[in-house]
């Protein structure tokens, strides 16, 4: 007999989400994006340590929030993923009605916010004290939600109350209780986190978090969770404010990119290997395990 094939119901720009029936598998595969676009290169294990990755905090946080992990052995899959390339890199999860709004939150001034604070001193329309450094520690961390763009377009930044008008077109009853829940859950979620990953050796300068509803109602955590992918790290060490700092991510890729505009987003294999080892460096420090 052969077996059924499954064809992904959502395939992202890295991730393909399966749909099993009372379950769902999301796979996290090797590919690679930068500046929105798929590399040529297959980034080998990432998927794997990013599923991991996710498993670990997970599990961490269960005692603030439920989420949607089931499992990652393919042993509890249907019968189609017990094959290679989706082991190790698969996650099956309980099924959700996923919220419109994703939820950032931000310890650290870099990027867009310090693009933006340098500007007229805010960050998505939160203001913040005078005379901070590139990536500066903020005095507490600050929620910064953003609507879920369809593929090829861009998120866009919106206030908190904003995200109650969202959520309340969708939900009137209810929509500005999720919209409070998921902010609570979200500065909980990336205080108890950060903390621990500092103890690590990893300063979580940002990351963003995605919930759904399951089918009482309940507020889930969803999607991945503090990977390098959805969050960015730095090293502890050598950290020092005033300027960007170096981190476990894309980092070398978008350099590179950078640097090679006519490279056709090909990436030469020292890249590859070096942004491998970034990820699993960062996967080993957190969880205290070898890849």
């Amino acid at each position: 007999m052969k077996i059924q094939e499954v064809k992904p119901v959502k395939e992202g720009k890295v991730r393909e989400v399966y749909d099993a029936g009372d379950s769902m598998i999301i796979v996290a595969t090797d590919r690679i994006s930068a500046f929105d676009h798929i590399l040529k290169n297959q980034i080998t294990d990432k998927g794997a340590i990013l599923t991991r990755m996710s498993k670990f905090w997970f599990d961490f946080t269960r005692d603030i929030v439920p989420n949607h992990m089931m499992s990652i052995e393919v042993e509890d899959m249907p019968e189609f993923f017990r094959q290679e390339k989706y082991d190790g890199n698969s996650m099956k999860c309980k099924k959700l009605t996923m919220l419109p709004i994703e939820c950032i939150v931000r310890g650290y001034i870099t990027g867009s916010g310090w693009a933006s604070y340098k500007e007229n001193g805010t960050v998505c329309g939160i203001s913040l004290p005078e005379g901070l450094k590139e990536s500066d520690k903020l005095p507490e961390p600050i929620y910064t939600p953003s609507t879920k763009a369809d593929l090829g377009d861009h998120d866009e930044n919106i206030s908190f109350e904003q995200s109650v008008e969202v959520l309340k077109k969708i939900y009137p009853e209810k929509g500005e209780e999720y919209a409070l829940k998921i902010k609570e859950y979200t500065l909980a979620l990336y205080k108890k986190c950060a903390e621990y990953a500092l103890s690590k050796g990893i300063i979580i300068a940002d990351t963003k978090f995605e919930f759904g509803l399951d089918e009482a109602g309940n507020v889930v955590l969803g999607d991945e969770m503090l990977t390098p992918d959805s969050s960015r790290f730095w090293p502890l060490e050598g950290y020092e404010p005033g300027k960007s700092q170096p981190s476990f991510d894309k980092q070398f890729v978008r350099d590179w990119l950078k640097a090679n505009p006519d490279s056709d987003y090909l990436l030469p294999q020292e890249v590859v290997t070096k942004t491998v080892d970034k990820y699993k460096e960062a996967f080993e420090l957190l969880t205290g395990k070898k890849f």
